[in-house]
Parts: C-alpha cells; sequence; structure tokens
C-alpha cells in the first residue's frame, strides 16, 4: 500500500500543478506571454466540438476583410480574449471535478477504516477473554491440553490482531494523504476565486455580444425575405397575365370545335343508315352462304371415315410386312453365327449401307423439290407484281365492313384446296380451313353463326394476303359439290323480310290494303333514331323509352318481330301493338338492357308495317377513354439562358373509363411502331401471332381421328408455316423485356434536355377528369431547342397525343473568354498569378463584381473586386494565388487532398444580369517536401574495425522534380550513391545507403542536413556508438579455394580474448563503460545462414582473458534440390515432345499396313484390345507433367538430373556473413543456468567467400545416391553390392581407397584401378552382419583434386513381419447406405521361417473395462474435444458388424505375402461408424494396431468440415418418432444443421479476418442416376452485410470428388469485441434428391485467436 501511495501522490500533484499553471498561464495577458498569431491558430484546433460556431463567427467577421491585408490589432485582441475565456472555463471545470474526486477518495478511506477499527475492538475483547480463561485453567492441574489450545487459539488471535494494526495503520495513513491532498486543492480553489469571478463577467459580456449579432443578423435576412416576396409577387402578376391570354385563346379554339362537331354530326348521321343498310344485306347473303358450307363439310366427313378404312388396312399389312422382315432378319442371323461370321457386324453393315442410300435418294429429293419450290416462287413473285400493277391502274371501289366478299372469294380457294392431285401447300391450308370451320360449326350454338362467319373471314383474308386465289391450280375432291355456281338474291329484299317469312307466314302472305299513291322512304321514323346504351356495366339493368311516329301518308300500321342475334341474350322489349295509327300518330316502346359481358355490341330492332319491314338501330358500348389535350403545340418564344420558363398543358378525359397515361419523347420512336409499350399494347400485338398458332392447334384437335402417316406431310408444311411466324413473337416478347429499359433511358433524356418535365410525368386520369401537366424550359445553350413529347395510355384502343415544344435560348451579353483557367501544378506557400480576360458584346457599360468562394479568401484574390466593362470590349483582372498549408480544412469542398486536386467556382456578377458568369480555377497543389522513411537513423554499435551500412529512403512527396543534395557531412559517415547529389522525379523513391566508420570508441550524435533546390533544409538524425570489442578475430575475411561439389574445404581462424589489454586512453562513455564494465571470460556463439554450405566447429564456446581458441571453417558446395527437380522436369518434357514426334513419324506407316493387311474374321477382337491400349496411350493424365513434390531425392528422375547438372557444372560463386555473439560476461558456477545477455555492440562478423567447381568424379549407380544401403540382412547372411564411380573430368584419375574395420561386417571385393576420362570403374563391396543391430561406416575414394565419401549401412535383422501399406488409419470416406466397399492390406513375411497371424476387431472382442471408462468419460465430457475418438463406434442395426475381415487367421511362408481385405457394409446413415484392427503374431506380438472409420449416407451429396455437434457414440434404439401424415414434396426436402464457427485474431488493434474452409463432396456410386451434384448458397446478400464471404456460391462436384468452399469473415467497422455474430446460411445440394444444410455461422473477435 505504502508503494502505491508513493506512485500516485506525485501523479496527482503533477496533475493539480499542471491545471494551476494552465489556469494562472491563462489567466495572464495574451500580450506579456507573447502570443502571437500561430499561438492562436494552434489554440482554435483545441476547441471543443460544442463551440465550433466560434470559428465560424470569427471567419464571419474577418470575411469582409481583403485577402493582401492583415486584420487589425482589435479584431485579434477579441478573438484571443474569447479562447481565453473557453480555456480559463474548461480548466476550472477540471479543478472542480479533480476537488469532488478527492472528496469521494477521502470519503472511501473513512468508510474503510470504520470496519477495521471495529475488527481491531472485537478482536481486543476476544483476546481479554481468552487470557482470564488461561488463567482460570492454569489454577486447575489437570487442564494441560486447554491450556495449550488456548494458548495456541491466543498466538493466532494476536497474530490476526497484529495484522489488522498495521492494516488499519496503512488506511490512516492513506487517510492523511488524501485529506492533505483536499486542502491543498481547497487552497487551489480559493486562489482562483478572483479569476472565477472575472470569467463570469466575460461570459455575460460576451453572451451580450453574441445577442447583438444575432440581432443583426435577423435583421439581415428580414431584408433579405422581403426582397424576395416583392419579387415572387411581380412574377405573380405575369404569371395571371399570362394564363388569362391563355384562357382567352383556349375559348375561341372550344367555339371552333363545336361549329365543326356540328357539321361532322350531320354527315355522321347520313353515313350511320347507309351503313345499316349495308348490313343486312351482307346478313343476308351470309346466311345462304352457311348453308353451302354446311353440305360441303358433311360430304367431306364421309370421305374421311372412308379414308379411315383405307388407312386401317394399309397399317394392317405393314404390320405383317415387318414381322415377315423380323423373321427374314432372325434366319440370316442363324445362318451367319453358323457360318462363324459376327452376325451383329453384318447386320450392323447392312444397315448403314441401307441407311446410307436412303440419304442419298431423301437429299436428291429435297434438292429436286427445293428447285421446284424456288421457281414456284419466282412464278409467283410474277403474278403478284403483274396483280398490283392491275390493281394500282384500276383501284377497286372500297366497301366498309364488307367481311362477306373475302369469303365468297375464299370459296374458290377452297375449291382449290380439294384437289388430291395438287401438291402444293395450299392443300393442306385449305383442309385446314375447312376443319376448322366444321369444328366451330360442331362446337357452337345457332346463336353464335355470326361470331364464328367472322373468324372465318378472317382467317381467310390472312391467308389470301400471302396467296391469291389466281396463283392456286387445285381442283375439288368431289366432282359435282361445287359446280353449282352462287346465285345472288334480290337486293332489294332484306334479312328482316326473310326472317318475316319463316317465322311470321300469316302475315307475310296478307296483303294490306295500299293507296294507289307511291310512296317512297320510310314509313315509321323513331325517337331517338339510334338506341344507345351508353358505358355500361355488365350486371346492371338500363331502359329506353323508343317513341314510333307514323310518317307515310296513310293509315299504318307496326309489329315488331325480333332483336338481332347478337343481342337477343342482353335485350329484352316491352311493346304492346298499337293497332292502326294514323299519320302523325305515335307508339311507346321499353327496351331494357341486361349486359352479361364487356363488349361493344350492335344491332337493331326488326319492325313490320304495311309499307314495309323497318328496323331501329342499337348499339351498346362500354366503358372508354377519350383523352385529349388543350394544346399540342408549346412555344417558349426566346429566352436568355439560365432563366427558367413554364407552360401547362391540360389533359382531359371525356370518356368513362379511367387510364394510367405516361410521357415520354419521340428520340425513342422507330419510323414504323414506338419501341416503349404499354403492357396492354404488347398483348395486343401479339395477337395475329396467337390466332395464326390456334389454326394449328384446332387443326391438330381435328385431326386425331386420321391416321398420323396421312397426316404427317400436313403437319410438316404446316410447321414450317409456324416458323416463318416465330420471329414476330420473339419480336413481341422483346419488345415487353425492353420496355422497362427504354423507359428509364426516356427519363434520364428527359432529366438532360433543356426542355424537361414537371413533376407530374405519369399517373392516372379517372373519368371525366383532368390533369394539370406542366413544361419547364430551362436553356443552358445558345440555340433552337426542339422536342416531341408524346402521352401515351395503358389502354390499347387509345392512340398516342403527340406535343411538340420548341424554344429559343439567347446567350448572355458578358462572358469569360476563358472559363477555365488552369494555373498548372503549384507548390504551397508560393505565389501563383494569372490574368482573366472578361469580354462584352452588350451596347452599353456595365459594372462587373468578382466573387470568391468564402473558404477561399485566405488563398485566392482578383484585384480589382469591381470595374466597369466598356461596350463592345474587354476588361482584364489579375488572379493572385498563396496555397496555405490549410487548404484542405478550408475548402474542403472543393480541394481533394488525396489527389491534390484543387476545381474552385467562381463567378462575375454583372448589373442587370440575373444569371452571374461561371468561370471556372483549377490547379493541382502539391506540397514540396522531401521525406524520410524514418525520422532518425540508429547505427547502434560498431567496431572501430568495421562498417555499418544503414538505408535509409528519400521520397519526393511533389508533382515536380526536385534537386537534393547532402551537405556538411562529417568524415565519418559516407553519403552513396553519387556523394548524396541527385534529382528525384516526381513521387519518386530513392534508397540512400549510410556508411558509418567510427575511428574511436565513443558515442556519436549528429544531423544530417538534406536541401532540396529551392533552398528547404530536411534534417535527418543520426546516432552511432564507436567500440571495441573484448574478442578478435585473426580473420575476418576467409577465401576458400575451387572447391568440388560434394567435397569439402577447411579453413582455420582464431578467436583471441583481449579483455585484459583493452585499457585504452579514448575517452568512453556510459555505453562503452557498461560495455567494458566487465573484463574476464567470455562465451561466444557462431550463428549460420540457414540452409547455408558453411559449417563451423566450434560454433560456441567460452574464452578466458588472454586465451585463444582455434575455430575451424568447413565449405561443403552442393546442388540446390529445387534445380535438381526443375531439370527432371524438363528431361521428362522433352523425352515426351519427342516420343511425341515418333507416333507423328510411325502413324502414316501403321495406317497403311492396315490397310495392305486384309481383316481376319477369326481375329475380330483383336482390334478391340487396340483400341483399348490407343485410349489409355491418350489418356489425359499420361501427358500431364509429374509435380515436383513427387519427385523424391533418390529416385531415377532425381538422379538423371543431378548427374546431368554435375556433368554441365562450370563455377558458381557465393559469400556469406556470420555474425558471431559475445556475451556481456561470464555466469557464476552457483548460477550456470542462468542466461546471459549478449551484447551487440561486442558482436564479431566474419566473411566468407565461396567458389564451388565441377566434381571430377561422378556416382552413376544408386541413382547417383553416394549411400550404398545393404538394407535387412539376415544374420549370417552376405549379401554384395555393386557402386560405379565416373570420371567426368578431362584428365585421367588414379584411385585409393580408405581402410574399412576389419572386424566389421564391411569388405572391399575387387581390387582399384585409374580411371581414364569418360571411364567408369565398379567397386564391389560385401555385407554380412554377425548381430542383430545397425551399421554403418566411412569409406573414401581419394583423387588429387577431391576425396568422394561413400556411406556404407546395413541392419542385421531376425525375423520379421512387415504390413503395407503402413498407417494406423483406415478411412473409407463416404459411403451410400446399404453398399458395400472394401479396401486391401499386406502382410508380408521378411523371415526365413513361416509366421502365423490372426486379425482381430476391437467391436467382437470382449469389452474391457477401461473401453467402457472412456465411452463414460466421453460423454460426460460433453466431446470438447475433437480428436477424442471411440475405439468402437455405432454399429448396424441388424446386429452384424460394420466392419469385416477376410481372412481372420493363417499362415504366411517366407518371402511371401497375404492380402488382408477389410470390408464397409452400413445398414443406416451415421458418421460415428469406428473400429480397431488388430494384428497379431503367434507370439503375442503385434504387427500393427489400426483404427477404421467410414461414414454413411443416405444420398450421395454431403457436406464435410465444420464444428461437431454430437458426440461420436449413436445408440443403437430406434428413435421413439411419432409418424406424420405424408408431407408434401416441398417438406421432403431434408434439412440438417451443421455449425461453422470463426474467430477473428486482434492484436496490436489490428483485426485479421477469420477463414474457414468446408467441403463437399459427391459419392461415387453405380446405382445412382446422376454421376455429379451441385450446390449453392442462398441468401449470400444477407451473409455479406455481416462480413461473411462465400467463396465459391455455387458450383458442381463430379462423383466421387470434394470441392472446397472457402468462409472468409471480416469484422465490419464498429464491430465491438466479444460480440458474437451468428446468421445461418442455407446450403442445397442436389443429385438424386435435395437436400438443405443449415450452416449456422457463429463469428466472434478474439485477443487469443491464432
Amino acid at each position: 500500500m505504502d508503494f502505491e501511495d508513493r506512485d500516485s501522490s506525485p501523479k496527482r500533484r503533477s496533475v493539480r500543478c499542471g491545471l494551476l499553471d494552465v489556469l494562472f498561464r491563462s489567466g495572464d495577458d495574451p500580450e506579456d506571454c507573447g502570443l502571437g498569431q500561430e499561438a492562436f491558430m494552434d489554440e482554435e484546433a483545441d476547441l471543443p466540438s460544442d463551440l465550433e460556431w466560434l470559428q465560424e463567427l470569427s471567419e464571419e467577421s474577418d470575411s469582409d476583410g481583403d485577402l493582401a491585408l492583415e486584420t487589425d490589432n482589435s479584431t485579434k485582441r477579441s478573438y484571443a480574449e474569447t479562447a481565453r475565456m473557453f480555456k480559463l472555463r474548461r480548466n476550472l471545470d477540471q479543478l472542480d471535478s479533480f476537488h469532488r474526486q478527492k472528496e469521494r477518495d477521502v470519503q472511501k478511506a473513512r468508510e474503510k477504516l470504520k470496519p477495521c477499527r471495529q475488527n481491531v475492538e472485537s478482536w481486543l475483547e476476544q483476546r481479554d477473554n481468552l487470557e482470564w480463561e488461561i488463567e482460570q485453567q492454569k489454577a486447575n492441574a489437570n487442564s494441560s491440553l486447554a491450556v495449550f489450545r488456548l494458548r495456541a487459539q491466543h498466538k493466532l488471535l494476536c497474530q490476526k490482531l497484529q495484522n489488522e494494526e498495521e492494516l488499519e495503520g496503512q488506511i490512516r495513513a492513506e487517510l492523511t494523504q488524501q485529506e492533505r491532498e483536499l486542502n491543498e486543492v481547497e487552497v487551489d480553489l480559493g486562489r482562483v476565486f478572483l479569476l472565477r469571478q472575472e470569467l463570469q463577467e466575460e461570459e455575460q459580456r460576451f453572451q451580450v455580444l453574441k445577442a447583438q449579432k444575432a440581432v443583426r443578423r435577423l435583421q439581415q435576412e428580414r431584408k433579405v425575405s422581403q426582397n424576395q416576396q416583392h419579387n415572387m409577387k411581380l412574377l405573380r402578376d405575369k404569371q395571371a397575365a399570362r394564363l388569362e391570354e391563355e384562357e382567352k385563346e383556349c375559348q375561341r379554339k372550344n367555339e371552333e370545335a363545336r361549329t365543326s362537331q356540328k357539321k361532322a354530326a350531320k354527315y355522321l348521321k347520313q353515313t350511320i343508315k347507309r351503313l345499316h343498310q349495308q348490313a343486312a344485306e351482307k346478313e343476308k347473303q351470309n346466311r345462304e352462304f352457311i348453308e353451302r358450307r354446311m353440305q360441303a363439310v358433311e360430304s367431306l366427313k364421309s370421305s374421311i371415315a372412308v379414308n379411315q378404312e383405307s388407312l386401317q388396312v394399309q397399317q394392317n399389312r405393314a404390320k405383317e410386312q415387318t414381322q415377315k422382315k423380323k423373321e427374314q432378319e432372325r434366319q440370316l442371323k442363324a445362318a451367319l453365327e453358323a457360318q462363324g461370321i459376327d452376325s451383329i457386324k453384318h447386320m450392323y453393315q447392312k444397315k448403314q449401307l441401307k441407311e446410307t442410300k436412303r440419304k442419298q435418294q431423301e437429299f436428291e429429293e429435297s434438292q429436286k423439290s427445293k428447285r421446284v419450290e424456288i421457281v414456284a416462287k419466282i412464278h409467283q413473285e410474277e403474278q403478284l407484281l403483274k396483280s398490283r400493277k392491275r390493281n394500282q391502274a384500276q383501284p377497286p371501289k372500297p366497301s366498309t365492313n364488307d367481311k362477306f366478299s373475302s369469303l365468297r372469294t375464299g370459296r374458290e380457294m377452297l375449291l382449290s384446296f380439294l384437289d388430291p392431285n395438287s401438291p402444293s401447300v395450299s392443300e393442306e391450308t385449305g383442309t385446314l380451313l375447312v376443319r376448322e370451320f366444321s369444328n366451330i360449326s360442331r362446337s357452337s350454338s345457332p346463336c353464335s353463326d355470326s361470331e364464328h362467319l367472322e373468324e372465318m373471314g378472317e382467317t381467310v383474308q390472312k391467308y389470301m394476303t400471302h396467296k391469291s386465289p389466281a396463283d392456286s391450280l387445285a381442283e375439288p375432291e368431289f366432282s359435282g359439290l361445287w359446280e353449282q355456281e352462287y346465285k345472288a338474291t334480290n337486293k332489294d329484299m332484306t334479312p328482316a323480310k326473310a326472317e318475316v317469312k319463316k317465322d311470321e307466314p300469316a302475315m307475310a302472305n296478307r296483303k294490306l290494303n295500299v293507296t294507289a299513291k307511291k310512296i317512297h322512304g320510310k314509313a315509321f321514323i323513331s325517337k331517338p333514331d339510334v338506341i344507345f346504351f351508353k358505358d355500361f356495366e355488365v350486371g346492371k339493368c338500363y331502359k329506353k323509352k323508343l317513341v314510333l311516329t307514323n310518317i307515310s301518308y296513310t293509315v299504318n300500321q307496326c309489329k315488331f318481330l325480333r332483336v338481332s342475334a347478337q343481342l337477343k341474350d342482353f335485350i329484352s322489349v316491352n311493346f304492346e301493338p298499337p293497332g292502326s295509327l294514323s299519320t302523325g300518330m305515335s307508339c311507346d316502346m321499353h327496351a331494357f338492357f341486361q349486359p352479361l359481358i364487356n363488349e361493344d355490341l350492335e344491332g337493331d330492332f326488326q319492325f313490320a308495317s304495311t309499307l314495309g319491314p323497318f328496323s331501329v338501330p342499337v348499339r351498346c358500348t362500354t366503358k372508354k377513354c377519350c383523352p385529349e389535350v388543350d394544346c399540342r403545340f408549346v412555344d417558349f418564344g426566346s429566352h436568355v439562358v439560365g432563366h427558367t420558363v413554364s407552360r401547362t398543358i391540360t389533359l382531359n378525359n371525356k370518356g368513362a373509363l379511367a387510364t394510367f397515361f405516361s410521357m415520354d419523347t419521340s428520340t425513342h420512336l422507330c419510323s414504323e411502331s414506338s419501341h416503349v409499350q404499354m403492357p396492354s399494347q404488347a398483348s395486343a400485338n401479339t395477337g395475329p401471332v396467337t390466332s395464326s398458332i390456334n389454326i394449328s392447334s384446332s387443326d391438330h384437335q381435328s385431326s386425331d381421328s386420321l391416321d398420323s402417316e396421312a397426316v404427317r406431310p400436313k403437319q410438316q408444311n404446316l410447321s414450317k408455316e409456324l416458323q416463318q411466324l416465330e420471329p414476330g413473337v420473339e419480336a413481341v416478347t422483346e419488345a415487353l423485356l425492353s420496355s422497362d429499359v427504354d423507359t428509364q433511358t426516356t427519363q434520364t433524356f428527359l432529366d438532360s434536355c433543356d426542355i424537361t418535365l414537371g413533376g407530374v410525368r405519369d399517373g392516372e386520369v379517372g373519368p371525366f377528369q383532368n390533369v394539370k401537366l406542366e413544361i419547364l424550359f430551362t436553356p443552358t445553350i445558345p440555340g433552337e431547342t426542339k422536342l416531341d413529347f408524346y402521352i401515351r395510355f395503358s389502354d390499347t384502343n387509345t392512340k398516342p397525343i403527340p406535343i411538340q415544344v420548341r424554344g429559343v435560348a439567347v446567350s448572355i451579353p458578358v462572358w469569360v473568354v476563358q472559363p477555365s483557367i488552369d494555373l498548372k501544378i503549384c507548390m504551397f506557400d508560393r505565389l501563383y498569378q494569372d490574368t482573366i480576360i472578361i469580354q462584352s458584346r452588350a451596347n452599353k457599360a456595365l459594372k462587373v463584381t468578382f466573387e470568391v468562394c468564402p473558404g477561399m479568401r485566405k488563398h485566392m484574390e482578383i484585384l480589382p473586386k469591381n470595374g466597369f466593362i466598356q461596350a463592345q470590349s474587354s476588361f482584364n483582372a489579375q488572379l493572385k494565388f498563396i496555397p496555405r498549408r490549410s487548404l484542405s480544412k478550408d475548402a474542403e469542398n472543393y480541394f481533394d487532398s488525396d489527389t491534390g486536386v484543387l476545381e474552385v467556382p467562381m463567378t462575375v456578377q454583372v448589373a442587370g444580369q440575373v444569371r452571374p458568369v461561371p468561370f471556372t480555377v483549377q490547379a493541382i497543389v502539391t506540397s514540396s517536401d522531401l521525406q524520410f522513411d524514418q525520422t532518425e537513423v540508429d547505427f547502434g554499435s560498431c567496431s572501430v574495425y568495421h562498417l555499418v551500412r544503414s538505408s535509409v529512403r528519400l521520397t519526393n512527396m511533389s508533382l515536380l522534380p526536385q534537386d537534393f543534395g547532402f551537405v556538411a557531412v562529417p568524415e565519418f559517415i559516407e553519403v552513396q550513391p553519387n556523394d548524396g547529389f541527385g534529382t528525384l522525379l516526381p513521387q519518386e523513391t530513392l534508397e540512400i545507403d549510410l556508411i558509418f566508420g567510427p575511428k574511436k570508441a565513443k558515442e556519436y550524435n549528429f544531423q544530417l542536413c538534406c536541401k532540396s533546390g529551392i533552398n528547404r533544409d530536411f534534417l535527418l538524425s543520426c546516432h552511432g556508438v564507436g567500440v571495441r570489442p573484448p574478442l578478435v578475430l585473426s580473420h575476418s575475411l576467409v577465401q576458400f579455394r575451387s572447391t568440388a561439389v560434394g567435397y569439402k574445404s577447411p579453413a582455420t581462424i582464431y578467436l583471441t580474448n583481449q579483455s585484459d589489454c583493452n585499457q585504452s586512453k579514448e575517452p568512453t562513455t556510459q555505453l562503452t563503460k557498461d560495455v567494458m564494465k566487465v573484463d574476464g571470460p567470455r562465451l561466444f556463439c557462431f550463428c549460420l545462414p540457414k540452409d547455408s554450405e558453411i559449417s563451423i566447429s566450434p560454433s560456441a564456446g567460452r574464452l578466458l582473458p588472454g586465451e585463444r581458441c582455434l575455430v575451424q571453417v568447413m565449405f561443403r558446395p552442393r546442388l540446390l534440390d529445387h534445380e535438381i527437380k526443375e531439370e527432371a522436369l524438363r528431361q521428362i518434357h522433352c523425352a515426351k515432345l519427342i516420343s511425341e514426334k515418333e507416333q507423328e513419324i510411325n502413324r502414316p506407316t501403321e495406317q497403311e499396313m492396315k490397310n495392305n493387311i486384309p481383316p481376319e474374321p477369326n481375329k475380330g477382337k483383336r482390334p478391340l484390345g487396340n483400341a483399348k491400349n490407343s485410349k489409355v496411350s491418350e489418356n489425359p493424365n499420361t501427358n500431364k507433367l509429374p509435380d515436383p513434390v513427387d519427385i523424391k531425392p533418390g529416385s531415377e528422375l532425381y538422379g538423371k538430373a543431378r548427374a546431368f547438372l554435375l556433368k554441365s557444372f562450370t563455377r558458381s560463386y557465393r559469400e556469406y556473413t556470420v555474425p558471431c555473439f559475445v556475451s556481456d560476461g561470464d555466469p557464476t558456477e552457483t548460477d550456470s543456468q542462468v542466461q546471459l545477455a549478449w551484447s551487440p555492440t561486442n558482436t564479431l562478423y566474419l566473411k566468407l567467400e565461396c567458389p564451388a567447381v565441377q566434381p571430377p568424379l561422378l556416382v552413376t549407380s544408386s541413382n547417383g545416391n553416394n549411400i550404398l544401403d545393404f538394407n535387412q540382412v539376415f544374420v549370417g547372411n552376405k549379401v554384395i553390392k555393386r557402386f560405379t564411380v565416373q570420371n567426368i573430368s578431362m584428365e585421367p584419375l588414379d584411385l585409393r581407397l580408405s581402410l574399412l574395420d576389419i572386424h566389421g561386417p564391411f569388405s572391399l571385393v575387387n581390387a582399384m584401378r585409374g580411371v581414364g576420362p569418360g571411364e567408369k570403374h565398379t567397386l564391389v563391396l560385401a555385407f554380412s552382419p554377425t548381430l542383430e543391430r545397425k551399421y554403418c561406416e566411412k569409406l573414401e575414394v581419394q583423387t588429387p583434386k577431391m576425396v568422394l565419401e561413400i556411406t556404407l549401412q546395413g541392419e542385421g535383422v531376425l525375423p520379421v513381419v512387415t504390413l503395407s501399406p503402413t498407417g494406423d488409419l483406415v478411412d473409407f470416406g463416404y459411403v451410400l447406405e446399404k453398399e458395400i466397399t472394401s479396401q486391401h492390406v499386406q502382410l508380408q513375411n521378411s523371415s526365413v521361417v513361416a509366421v502365423d497371424y490372426r486379425v482381430l476387431l476391437a467391436s467382437q472382442s470382449l469389452p474391457s473395462p477401461q473401453h467402457g471408462a472412456d465411452r463414460v468419460a466421453l460423454l460426460l465430457d460433453g466431446y470438447r474435444g475433437s480428436q477424442i475418438h471411440p475405439a468402437v463406434g455405432t454399429q448396424n442395426y441388424s446386429g452384424l458388424s460394420v466392419f469385416s475381415v477376410t481372412p481372420v487367421e493363417g499362415s504366411i511362408d517366407p518371402g511371401q505375402k497375404q492380402n488382408i481385405t477389410i470390408t464397409f457394409q452400413p445398414d443406416h446413415p451415421s458418421v460415428c461408424y469406428s473400429d480397431k484392427l488388430t494384428i497379431e503374431l503367434i507370439n503375442k506380438s503385434k504387427v500393427c494396431v489400426m483404427d477404421l472409420r467410414g461414414v454413411a449416407s443416405s444420398h450421395n451429396m454431403y457436406l464435410y468440415g465444420g464444428d461437431p455437434l454430437t458426440v461420436p457414440i449413436e445408440s443403437l434404439l430406434p428413435s421413439l418418432i411419432i409418424p406424420h401424415p405424408k408431407l408434401t414434396e416441398a417438406e421432403e426436402n431434408r434439412s440438417v444443421h451443421a455449425l461453422v464457427t470463426l474467430q477473428a485474431s486482434c492484436k496490436a488493434g489490428v483485426i485479421r479476418p477469420a477463414v474457414r474452409e468446408l467441403q463437399v463432396g459427391c459419392i461415387r456410386s453405380p446405382h445412382t442416376s446422376k454421376k455429379c451434384g451441385e450446390f449453392y448458397w442462398d441468401d449470400v446478400a444477407t451473409l455479406q452485410q455481416q462480413g461473411f464471404q462465400l467463396e465459391p456460391v455455387k458450383g458442381t462436384v463430379e462423383a466421387g470428388h470434394r470441392r472446397s468452399v472457402t468462409i472468409t469473415w471480416t469484422p465490419q467497422s464498429g464491430h465491438k469485441p466479444f460480440e458474437v455474430i451468428q446468421v445461418c446460411a442455407p446450403l442445397t445440394v442436389k443429385s438424386d434428391e435435395i437436400i438443405i444444410y443449415r450452416v449456422t455461422l457463429m463469428a466472434v473477435v478474439s485477443s487469443t485467436a491464432d
């Protein structure tokens, strides 16, 4: 506690003193403190965030000043006082909070002291009681044990009391310290009392000043608002006057429209009457035409029945012929097999020959038919051209609603269609039309005959547009059917009269008395003339009254006959016959209309009178929309650029049906049709295509009774016609799909044009309502602007309304000659100037004012600010630009600090001109800094015998090139390159080497000055220490002689401890004193580079003062492993290219040999084998190069590559620098295990130069390996091996051998001899072990230039049985349930006697108690360790073992092998199948213990990886699941849960993303239909929002393979530590079935994660 108090009290005092210093320093006068403008700018950045308005207030007060002039002293003083006031308030608040904190600390100390004091008093009382009891027990002689017990309690109590009193003393000391500090703080508060009062007065004055400024600002805003209101009033008056003129113009146009409508109505009535008469004539002709058609259809049906019978007979004959052919083929096959000929091959060749002939005949027929079609088309086009010329010469009279005239011409077409001898396409089309009509007649009712006639007429008209009747040469199929010519009925007889004859014969036969005067015209007139049910709705009932007046000159009678066929289902009539009516008399009639369909209906009421029949037209129309606009041409006139003018047009809907409208421009409309369509328009456009397709479907339905072979040619021709219609369907579909894209394009075009639409661009127009549409004209470029708008409607029957808009833009009178002023690249704090030229085309002088945005007034200035530009002249202004360092803060909207681009919009206000003249000032502002990558260079400790090099990177931060140079460089430092002088390009970085070579043992502190071309200095601090190390190397540089690869070269140096003679007179610093203070033994250690060819002995040791140690350095050059593997791959590639060339050369010769040799029937199977061989040779896996990892040292490829490299080896040179670390002292005998400090100042460096050359000897046997391994040899046996070397040098060599151990197992059989260049020599060596142990000896082959070491090794063994493959795990992977898979292991007897063995499975052995304990411990542990697996896992439900082994036991002969098959057969899905396999010999020794594992799945797709959710133990009891009803197809998709946890590591504030990997696999099985599967992740966007990334999102997996899925979690910004993010990611896998894995991703940031 005392230690903590001593530490904390100085800190608190320093904090309090710091606050007081700030208070009194801020309370002094700013002038006394010497604060300048820069100090106040620094204080400005320290203001709190809630006082940023203070800075804005000061900027507003300074905004009226000039850039070149400084603000006056009063403004400075005011700002400084305000900043001082806020600093005082902040410091006083901190002092008050410090006082409150001290009070809380004192209160806490008192509360801690109170219970401590209570404990002391209670323990004192207990001590007194114990002492009294001890005195009582002493008086009693027999209570010695009680006395000892009480004394022990008394001793323990005293110890507790002593501890508690010490704690009380510590707390009291702490309380005293806290109270003293509290008193000091209160004294400080008293000292600043006057300062607090002064601060309150200043705050009051500041509030008054702030209120005054607010009042002034409010007055200014009121003046501005009044001016705006006045301008708005003037604008409203102008708009009102313009609207009055538009209303007058609109009224005039409406009056003209009414007069024109009256004139048109008069002529319309006459036209309607004439149309009704023509319709009546047409209806009569249609009925007669239908009767003739019905007769033709009945005759056609009878002929079809006859044809069906004949076709059935033909089919029966064809079946009999096919059966005869099959029988003949069977007999031929049996005969061929009896002769020994391959019947299948013979039959196949025969069929191929027939097929070839048939295809050739079809090709010739198709060529002929195409020629005929081409000629026919040419003839047809000529006829069409002639007919068009005739039609143009004699244009026919137009006939309105003449539907049946086309049918009469279609009758002639049907005559040509029914000719069976005509092969043209018209036959199928005509038959198709007749069948369609027959289907219509059978399925329709008599009341809908007219509708079917209309459909039939439309069909005939469509076909006649493609083919005229004169072009058809067909003849009727049945003679006499169409021989009688059509007789026209009497034109004067109307359809009404015909109906009278049928329905009312009495009325027709009765003769009425008529005067002798001949009467012309109608006998009755109706009021109204037309019964018009307008805008009806389905389901409602409507009533109309009709008044019939007799206008004849005689007494007349009137009788109602009927309603038209198309209206009789919807209209009922209430009419009582009035009897005889005199001239001028009238009668009433009521018509009731109840619509059932939403379609327009037309018809009439037919009456009979004495003078003849007459009718009253009836029209029933649905609700329709009738939109129109009040103005289709909008002229804005001429306006100045920058103004905005609006016009309003009114869209009226005079119909009873609401419709949606939208506006777009004519730029997206083609010359033929609009590219942007409503959905209803698109559906309307598909009408002709749909009708043509319905023809084909009806034809298919009517021809079901016909035979397929007879109808097939017709269907083929019909399909050709339908294919011609498919492009139209595709075009309509593309138009629908592209409508949304074109709408968006139209929207963008409207927004970017000078003429734009208002806020209402689309919407709904209700019945009898109007919508105001606003059009805006905002000219930006001088000239005329034209644009055509189209108002489109969702109603397909409504045509678009075009609107033409025109406007003229006039340019402003004053402009800037150079609207974009580019100052190029500028540096901070340097002046740049340019000239602004303003040109005027006005006829008078104008005042111009240059405005600079507030943020750029500190950096940019225009002189003069105001001026007058004369008429038809120019005006020049001077632009001054001095970019300051605060540019990024002052003009953050115009300056990009990342790129340095400055783009400032400037304006020139012109008197009398609404729009200011804009221009832009552009510049790239860059820094002139030269930056070092480090502020200080520490050379560390450097020996006076060495040099230390340190590199720094000098970067030019400017966008301009800069010269630099290091000046005044000390003599002990050297700057390179070019002695420290050069030029840096923009953004270039140059690495500069600083070489430090101390002359004396002392500390060096100096600065290097780098001066730039604009005379700026950049300093670099440097620090270094020159030392004299206690140990000295005899040589710091070792140069080895040229050493052969595989040989070694030694070198000897000496290391001396000179610490006893290091008594130098040089001045020493504190660091050198610390280094030299210990004179005694020193420890040293050489640190070698990794994978180097150098070895040092001894590499570590201890030297006494004055002692010298011999150090041997060994250089062993060798070839690098990766170079050998690359050479091996190159040789494989070359061999493959050579073999491919040989195959290409031999391929033509083999083909010629095959053609010359005739095929032999008895050797028909031989080519199959060759084909297999060729397939194997063409396997793509054989063409792939092996992986370099697969090329192992000692292999044949490795040996060949190494020999080639050695033969082609010339020379290599390497340099190494080896550091020798020296300790600061010597460990004592008692603390020998203490780790000593190793100072870098004492480190020595040894430089080694190592040249390598080609070896004269090369090992050619054992793949170039100089290790001769005899392997395992039985004791007493002798094995002989040969070792071959080759002389690869250009000189002969004399070989000598070293001596072998005469008592060892190795011996040399042959003698040595000399070897010439390129010759080989073989050494014969024998190995005969006597004991069961390993042997190893070195044999040296000596030459004048190198010594080749051969390692001889071998092992004497006893009988041993080995297992292959080796390993303790056999993993079957994923297997489908109820499938069987097997793996094999092999036992090899390497001994000389037979060995008995047996195989044990843990699941079939008696369970041990330890095994049960492990299982219980595993369940209780919760499966926290992922590496823990039980020996015996899940078993089959059937009781049979999952794993089985054959054979279970047996015997292996010497040197023989025994295969053991392990079978895995699961019967239910599980991931916990495991077992343990043990192979024991007869002596109970175990050959191996292997774990067996496997996974069974019910589907061939699976997900591998993730965190375990269950224990690896599964119960064999079936789960108690209540059977559910049958699920739907969507519910049958199985859902599997998986868990993946991701931990992102957070170290030093840097969060590293977490990465996990899952694998999706597909099981290869012959029982599955699909050989591959696919997978995809759902809801990827939600995962990405949480920071999860999945790669890949979807993919496919081939059978028997796995595919990795990488899950990466990157915490988002603002992620809280230890916050767990949990997301469920559905993974769907598809193959034979669909499985959904619910993968739960749990992510957390942890500081302990790797």
